[in-house]
């Protein structure tokens, strides 16, 4: 399938079925992370997988937006080893970690979607309670996770997955 067919007709998946991820599409959809651009090529994307019931569990404490998948990844960035800019004067302490594990998540939702699984990016949380539940150290940030599986028979799209603006909202040349 081309990108742009992938990209117009992935959607964020509420209905799961309970079948597990097999391993191998799993190292495919991690691989997909791992390789993506970074800001100096720093590569401080974390990927935690939650697929054991306790982790379930937990991440269910962490967010209600959990949609029964059988699988959840957290993405974090390591913020010993961002990118830094310290010259920016309109973001005094910026630093490439939430971009970068974005980058890196994006990819990952698109690999899952040509692999046949479905997700959902979830922000629905509070990052110090997730640090808190999962016991992360204190220099790894949490950015989002996915919930992640196979859809169920109940599946659709959104209606307002196909409410697209035009491009000329987006698109202004200086």
């Amino acid at each position: 399938m081309d990108f742009f067919t992938l990209a117009k007709n992935r959607y964020s998946e509420r209905y799961f079925d309970s079948r597990p991820v097999e391993q191998e599409k799993l190292d495919k959809i991690l691989e997909a992370g791992r390789i993506v651009p970074t800001a100096c090529n720093y590569q401080p994307q974390r990927f935690y997988v939650l697929k054991s019931p306790e982790a379930l569990a937990k991440a269910r404490m962490v967010t209600p937006f959990h949609y029964n998948a059988p699988l959840m990844l957290l993405v974090c960035y390591d913020l010993n080893i961002v990118w830094k800019a310290p010259h920016d004067r309109m973001f005094d302490h910026y630093n490439s970690g939430e971009q970068d594990a974005s980058i890196a998540a994006t990819t990952m939702m698109y690999e899952a979607e040509e692999l046949g699984i479905h997700n959902v990016w979830l922000r629905g949380f509070d990052a110090k309670t997730v640090s808190e539940v999962f016991e992360l150290p204190k220099n790894i940030i949490p950015v989002m996770m996915f919930a992640m599986g196979y859809p169920s028979e109940k599946a659709k799209p959104n209606a307002w997955h196909f409410k697209r603006m035009p491009i000329e909202n987006f698109v202004t040349e200086l």
